[in-house]
């Protein structure tokens, strides 16, 4: 293996080992505490722009295969894990871990010690780092990192997006089959706005027995609108995505105009931030975030407690209970995790109800979106 030499923005500077490409990379750093899916997690688009430190201390040992991908590509900048397995054991394993990192620029980084720099991102909050496989000098590599933009400077949806529209059509996966199902039969068509949506999203929508069209962030929400009034679309979905939602200025004001005309939406992650945005309620950065396969997450409506999939650095403010009802509690830190707009037919959770890693115990979020749509339709 080669040798990697980090650089945080602290003035830590590590040396390690590479073994996913190699060069030089900028990112920003924060730690993810699930036990399974990292590949999953590797190829989350809400990851683009990062460095994901995993807590699980072997990453590698299961391979990759092309079904478990969440999207078409990995898009996190680095991983970085305690001990790195290319000796992968499943069936369902296609190629090992470091391979799917090499074909699209994502950088390995092992035999570091990751419960000190989760200790490190835990007490001083997420940071950018710099990682070269070609500079040693951290000068220079400090040089670097001042000089490059911070991950709040940039639109990374322009990047995940998609280009083009197209129709996802299966629904999730069977575990005692091996095999993605079928779709139900669909109640309603919805376009699903693509800021980096995962496919297991997509899955879930089609699951609940939605008709399912995913869009570019380019889109004309004035042509959504037709369509609603039209009949061709019964709702609107706000997906995932990277980043700092308040720099997504033009996103903003097309969601105002989607809300105007009382469309039926339902956001997840980013997309729950930008509703809040849209509405007028500034989100603001956590200390660290939240990213992992085991938060607790309160149901105010039922009082039941979830165990939830979560990956994000931003977050709705309290304010917002002034014109939406809070249904949703992280018990972590108490910070709000789902919303319900008041007199409008909008809501959205902050939390992963579709997992992928992580638990299920949230999933019935989607069929409570079909049911939104029917009632409006009625």
């Amino acid at each position: 293996m080669k040798r990697v030499w980090i650089y945080l923005e602290h003035g830590i500077f590590l040396e390690a080992e590479s073994f996913g490409a190699e060069g030089t990379q900028v990112g920003e750093i924060v730690f993810n505490t699930s036990m399974t899916g990292y590949e999953e997690i590797v190829t989350d688009p809400s990851y683009a722009g990062q460095f994901i430190t995993f807590t699980m201390p072997e990453i590698g040992n299961v391979g990759v295969n092309r079904e478990d991908m969440e999207s078409r590509r990995a898009w996190a900048k680095g991983i970085l894990v305690r001990q790195y397995q290319p000796r992968y054991s499943n069936f369902r394993g296609e190629r090992p871990l470091d391979e799917l990192l090499k074909e699209f620029g994502v950088m390995g980084i092992c035999n570091i010690d990751t419960r000190f720099l989760t200790k490190v991102v835990r007490d001083r909050g997420a940071c950018m780092m710099v990682a070269s496989t070609e500079i040693d000098n951290p000068d220079s590599l400090e040089e670097i990192l001042r000089s490059s933009p911070r991950i709040e400077e940039i639109d990374y949806i322009q990047q995940v997006s998609t280009k083009e529209p197209y129709r996802h059509t299966h629904a999730i996966y069977d575990a005692k089959n091996f095999r993605y199902k079928e779709p139900p039969p669909a109640v309603a068509k919805i376009y699903v706005l693509d800021f980096g949506v995962k496919r297991n999203i997509l899955n879930h929508l089609v699951e609940a027995g939605l008709e399912v069209e995913v869009v570019p962030h380019t889109f004309d929400p004035e042509e959504i609108i037709a369509d609603y009034q039209e009949g061709k679309i019964g709702g609107v979905f706000l997906s995932n995505g990277p980043g700092d939602p308040l720099i997504l200025e033009e996103i903003h004001k097309k969601i105002e105009r989607l809300l105007e005309a009382k469309i039926p939406m339902f956001g997840i992650c980013l997309g729950h931030q930008l509703l809040s945005i849209a509405h007028g309620y500034r989100t603001f950065k956590l200390k660290f975030g939240h990213h992992g396969g085991n938060h607790p997450v309160r149901n105010e409506q039922s009082g039941r407690v979830e165990i939830t999939a979560q990956n994000h650095n931003y977050n709705v403010p309290e304010a917002i209970e002034k014109i939406a009802e809070v249904t949703h509690k992280n018990l972590f830190d108490g910070t709000i995790e789902g919303v319900r707009y008041k007199g409008e037919p909008v809501f959205s959770v902050q939390h992963h109800p579709e997992a992928s890693p992580g638990p299920h115990e949230s999933s019935y979020i989607f069929q409570e979106f079909r049911q939104l749509i029917k009632e409006q339709k009625c």
